[in-house]
């Protein structure tokens, strides 16, 4: 189940990075809240996340066993791990953003997510 809650917030954060890179007034939610509409050139950047975190949710539901594996069993593992990690870590630079929007609504969302990514590979 975790898996699926984890997949769920990874996907919500894809539809913020659409509507981001569409030119939607969210940047107060990412990078500090430094743009609140983002350039051009940084589009692309959030264009190659947008890959990663689908990526991200495709592991996590992986680990949970809601989808075949597309690496070996211990690699997938591997790679949930370091993932969780990431994920950690983001989490802790959410927390330290000047944005206030980054930090309470950005923080919980990749804590939630980080968590479930820490349960699912550690069980896996």
């Amino acid at each position: 189940m975790t898996a699926i809650i984890g997949a769920v917030l990874l996907l919500l954060v894809v539809v913020m990075s659409v509507a981001l890179i569409l030119g939607a007034p969210l940047g107060a939610f990412t990078l500090g809240g430094r743009f609140k509409v983002f350039p051009a050139k940084l589009r692309i950047v959030l264009a190659v996340q947008l890959l990663l975190q689908v990526f991200f949710a495709i592991v996590l539901l992986q680990l949970g066993g809601y989808m075949s594996l597309w690496f070996s069993h211990k690699v997938t593992k591997i790679i949930g791990i370091a993932l969780a990690v990431y994920l950690t870590m983001n989490c802790l630079a959410n927390l330290a953003s000047k944005s206030k929007k980054e930090k309470y609504v950005m923080t919980p969302l990749s804590a939630i997510t980080a968590f479930c990514y820490w349960v699912n590979a550690l069980a896996f």
